[in-house]
């Protein structure tokens, strides 16, 4: 979780809403990514999607046996992306009552057409996630 603040502290040096990811299978790092939304154009540029995108192309296909370390909940867009890649743990800093899809809004893996569902820890670090994104927000109202 330390590198995946890390990561989402870069984030916020490049004026991306600082959520960091990391991606561990057997105690090896597969990805690490930070949100790029606004560098790259992109609204699916999430840290979570980043680093499925890249491990998964490195591993070829599903991630099965793999741990997702992020900082903030997880969005109904990221969550279904762990389902599809087939994650089997989530680990997650800070709760999004607002956006998140695991334990907030859409609640993705309890749905019944959800064929995959994680083991999912939150609350890892939570304080520190909450004031990365508290103090990046504030910063620009």
């Amino acid at each position: 979780m330390q590198i995946a603040l890390a990561e989402a502290e870069a984030a916020a040096a490049r004026a991306e809403v600082p959520v960091g990811a990391v991606l561990v299978r057997n105690g090896q790092i597969l990805a690490i990514a930070g949100n790029r939304v606004e560098e790259l154009s992109d609204p699916t540029a999430h840290a979570e999607i980043l680093a499925i995108r890249a491990a998964a192309a490195e591993r070829g296909g599903r991630l099965e046996g793999c741990d997702l370390y992020v900082t903030l909940e997880p969005c109904p867009m990221c969550a279904a992306a762990i389902a599809l890649a087939r994650i089997r743990r989530v680990y997650f800093g800070a709760y999004d009552p607002k956006g998140g899809g695991i334990d907030h809004g859409a609640r993705v893996f309890d749905h019944p057409t959800c064929h995959h569902r994680p083991e999912i820890y939150g609350g890892l670090d939570e304080r520190r996630s909450a004031a990365l994104l508290r103090d990046f927000f504030r910063a620009r109202r």
